[in-house]
């Protein structure tokens, strides 16, 4: 979810119906309680809890607004309540009656999101005294005064309807679904958080405003604020728009119902259409609170994790299993640790099930885990967690789910008894809760003496923690401009020696973190026919073993240095990003070089590599977007199979994959890639002259048998419109798809005016003309909008747009979005439109900007592309000119609805016209 635009009519009658907000000032005193590690928690007068967290390194302010309601407060009747609620704050108040269009006005990045104990609204602008002051009042005005009007209902209702719909294509999601719902006999973590269909359908708008009152107030929330910030005037803006609320006279309900202890094994069967199966079992545990939490969280990572868990090894290693994932929820009850494994083999489901339950509840038994696995799941997860630590932004909204298990410091808590759980530890909670009487398992296919588990309440938190004080704050950063000038006058470029070529950009990160990205260019049009699927496994693969080292001792070596490498692949590119702090950089940069120049291509690594993949494309044969997708995307194309351009289909890929040797990939790695043709961006906190140094000795000598000559691209020639219907039974979402390419780059004087008017259509997230129709007024798709993009060296541009719905919903869903592209081309768009465009477009690309990975993709392609950012800066200016004439001919003139490939695939008949 979620921000969305809404109607205002009845505005006044509805809003006299609900609490009503002064925003006067007043002296209501505002009670520091505690600073921890650089977040200090406030408390109002009416209860209401503040987190404050500045960070002058953002150059963007995050507001996120914690209700402590989720799915587990719902009563009977009332499944899916707290979702369908979360959606209803975005439909406006009197004050602010089109929430998404104020937001999308300030370039903010916003969502709203509902789970088992919380719904959260966040949203990140660019920092201002003045974006501050709007989040601040927008969030405490639609904590109170938001319409929530039977007329919004009936049309939203619809749209979380098709979410749900959405998930029944899912058979992972479903059986997830199914297993925990097994589990839990009374407790509401056993109800999906989206709800029941029948009360999604026929909740009375009476009991959904009773919910509302009931559960939005002061006393049951909590506000954070990360980022660059004045502490001083957001205290005094609280003060302003949240002291004066006041909290109903009745007080807040506080739930009670307790699961009691399973009493034996339960077996969950589904049976749906579907190409791969799955085996699923789920445990109840501690809630997050509880003392043993990271005890199991270190069990699960030591059972499912890639590529040294014991799961992982004997099902994905071994081809039984093409993927294998798991989770411990960290819940404010009781939850459930889950595992579940994609099957290669339908046939082989129950014998991977019962490997898995062999390895749960006997081989933990009879070989207890060992110092080495404790070690290694433990650097693991405080990598993650540390990862995380250095983002203010990504805090603010974490905070989120650790308050909602009874207090925020949990956050802090967890991390100081990771660190101190030990082999002991981990063999005690698999012993305890590992058992038969504990298990619910389950299937996507087609004792005699019972032994119960008690699980812990939850205990007095704040008996337990006390006063913790945590560490000592992470290092600051610098408040950074992200303008393109501002870039631009920071960034230096570099010619390395063996003529690779870079793009330095030194700024002082919070926690000295810095982004290392490689791109390696390499082949040619002849050298590269027969080899796309390679070439997209290549850069993975290298990173799954080198000279020396297993996939395990470089992940190992990663985790120390709390590091981060990934690596991605086309035909002709090879991308390897590395994120680590200042002081890890140079080893990071030696352990790249050494994956780089002495690959060594593990054949069990190709095997999992290829059997992820298969089986990834194996599910989306009856999966209505990846068929839509394909086939919008075969037709414009027209490079010949085997060409390294080559679009093929689903079946193709498989096949293609299936083709891949590993004799193929030593011969593409050793004779075709090298360091010559390469671009380096280095964005955050480092060592200049190191890190050249270090670059350079990683490339140098590493050279490429054959000549680099770029892959050029165009628009086929007579592109042909036309519609096209691909039947999925059993899918209970339909997928709407369409496209056309058209000759364009990036360059051209009309590509502005395209961006701005791509923007107005449907790229403006919610707030834009087919939101605004397909969603918000028809309630036809949860999901709807449009693309356009172009290239910057070749003449080819494409747009699409896309929507989901219901089956029974496609002829009317066509007819809406022809006459909204109908009425962009005829009739223009307005002097208002282009200038909330201009501003929202404009802000989101700065937020783009404010985070590193995407920085140094863009610093990155101005090498390759061979422009400065002074290209930007230009875009720009171009787009603050543009008029909404210009707008309109230049959509007229390139944009032509008759070159428009549509396909429509779901559980229809082919003749819905």
């Amino acid at each position: 979810m979620h921000g969305r635009p809404l109607l205002i009519a009845f505005a006044s009658l509805i809003a006299a119906l609900l609490p009503s907000i002064s925003f006067a000032k007043d002296g209501s005193e505002v009670t520091q309680i505690r600073s921890i590690e650089g977040i200090t928690e406030y408390r109002l007068e009416n209860g209401m809890q503040v987190l404050l967290f500045p960070d002058e390194s953002k150059p963007t302010v995050t507001v996120n607004l914690t209700m402590f309601v989720g799915s587990r407060h719902e009563g009977y009747g009332e499944s899916g309540m707290a979702h369908l609620l979360e959606h209803m704050l975005f439909k406006g108040t009197p004050d602010h009656p089109q929430v998404p269009k104020v937001l999308q006005e300030r370039g903010a990045s916003f969502n709203g999101t509902t789970w088992v104990d919380r719904t959260n609204y966040y949203e990140t602008l660019p920092a201002s005294e003045q974006n501050l002051e709007f989040a601040l009042r927008l969030e405490a005005d639609r904590m109170v005064n938001s319409f929530v009007r039977a007329e919004d209902l009936a049309s939203e209702m619809t749209v979380v309807r098709n979410e749900f719909e959405r998930g029944e294509n899912s058979p992972q999601r479903i059986l997830a679904q199914r297993v925990v719902s097994a589990a839990y006999e009374w407790h509401n973590y056993g109800k999906s958080t989206i709800g029941n269909r029948a009360d999604i359908e026929r909740v009375p708008i009476e009991n959904l405003q009773a919910f509302y009152k009931k559960y939005y107030r002061p006393d049951n929330a909590m506000l954070v604020i990360a980022g660059n910030f004045d502490p001083d005037f957001a205290i005094e803006k609280i003060k302003e728009y949240f002291a004066p609320l006041d909290n109903p006279d009745t007080p807040l309900p506080q739930t009670y119902t307790e699961e009691p202890a399973q009493d034996g094994e339960r077996t969950v069967l589904l049976r749906r259409t579907g190409e791969v199966a799955l085996a699923a079992v789920a445990y109840h545990i501690p809630a997050g609170g509880n003392p043993s939490y990271p005890a199991i969280d270190v069990l699960e990572s030591i059972l499912t994790a890639a590529p040294s868990g014991r799961l992982y090894k004997k099902l994905v290693e071994p081809g039984r299993a093409a993927d294998l994932s798991g989770v411990a929820f960290a819940w404010h009850d009781p939850g459930v640790m889950r595992i579940m494994a994609e099957i290669a083999d339908a046939q082989d489901a129950r014998d991977v099930l019962q490997t898995m339950l062999d390895v749960l509840e006997i081989d933990l038994v009879e070989n207890p885990v060992t110092e080495a696995e404790v070690d290694r799941a433990k650097a693991r997860l405080l990598k993650q967690r540390e990862l995380t630590a250095n983002n203010s932004t990504r805090i603010a909204v974490e905070l989120s789910e650790w308050a909602a298990m009874g207090d925020w410091r949990l956050y802090f808590l967890y991390r100081d008894r990771l660190e101190k759980v030990t082999p002991a530890d981990v063999t005690k909670v698999a012993q305890k809760y590992l058992i038969p009487s504990n298990r619910t398992a389950g299937l996507f296919l087609p004792t005699d003496e019972p032994v119960r588990t008690q699980i812990p309440h939850v205990e007095d938190l704040a008996e337990s923690i006390g006063e913790y004080k945590g560490r000592e704050v992470v290092k600051a950063g610098e408040k950074f401009d992200v303008s393109p000038a501002n870039i631009e006058s920071r960034t230096e470029r570099v010619e390395l020696a063996g003529g690779a070529k870079a793009v330095l950009l030194q700024k002082q990160n919070r926690g000295e973190t810095v982004v290392f990205r490689l791109h390696l260019n390499y082949g040619n049009e002849q050298s590269l026919q027969n080899k796309a699927m390679p070439a997209e496994l290549l850069p993975l693969l290298m990173t799954r073993g080198a000279d020396g080292m297993t996939r395990q001792e470089i992940q190992d070596e990663l985790d120390r240095l709390q590091a981060q490498l990934s690596a991605s692949g086309t035909a002709g590119g090879a991308t390897f990003t590395l994120q680590a702090k200042k002081d890890t950089l140079p080893d990071a940069l030696k352990l790249l070089g050494r994956v780089l120049k002495s690959a060594t291509l593990p054949d069990e690594e190709i095997s999992v590599a290829k059997q992820a993949q298969i089986s990834s494309f194996q599910s989306q044969l009856n999966d209505p977007q990846s068929l839509a997708t394909t086939k919008v995307s075969r037709n414009l194309s027209s490079w010949p199979k085997g060409d390294p351009r080559y679009m093929p289909t689903l079946e193709e890929q498989i096949e293609m994959y299936e083709d891949v040797s590993r004799d193929g990939l030593v011969g593409l790695y050793e004779s075709q890639l090298g360091g010559a043709d390469a671009e380096v961006a280095v964005v955050g906190t480092f060592d200049r002259d190191a890190t050249v140094e270090a670059v350079e000795e990683m490339l140098s000598g590493w050279k490429s048998d054959v000549p680099y000559h770029r892959l050029t691209d165009h628009v086929p020639e007579n592109i042909a419109g036309g519609y096209d219907v691909i039947p999925t039974p059993d899918k209970k979402n339909a997928v709407y798809f369409s496209a056309t390419a058209f000759p364009m780059t990036d360059t051209d004087p009309d590509y502005p005016a395209i961006v701005l008017g791509n923007y107005i259509l449907g790229g403006g997230s919610l707030s834009s003309r087919l939101a605004d129709r397909v969603r918000q007024k028809e309630g036809l798709s949860y999901g709807v909008g449009s693309g356009f993009s172009a290239r910057a060296e070749d003449p080819r541009a494409v747009f699409y747009m896309y929507a989901i719905t219901n089956p029974e919903n496609v002829p009317k869903l066509r007819s809406v979005i022809d006459e909204e592209l109908a009425a962009l081309l005829e009739k223009g768009v307005t002097e208002d439109e282009v200038e909330r465009a201009q501003s929202g477009y404009l802000e989101r690309q700065s937020v783009s900007r404010a985070n590193d990975g995407n920085l140094a993709r863009i610093l990155g392609n101005t090498l390759e592309y061979e422009r400065t950012m002074d290209y930007y800066t230009k875009l720009e200016e171009s787009l603050r000119g543009l008029t909404p004439q210009q707008v309109q001919a230049a959509l007229k003139k390139h944009l032509d609805p008759s070159k428009l490939m549509l396909v429509v695939a779901g559980d229809l008949e082919d003749n819905d016209e």
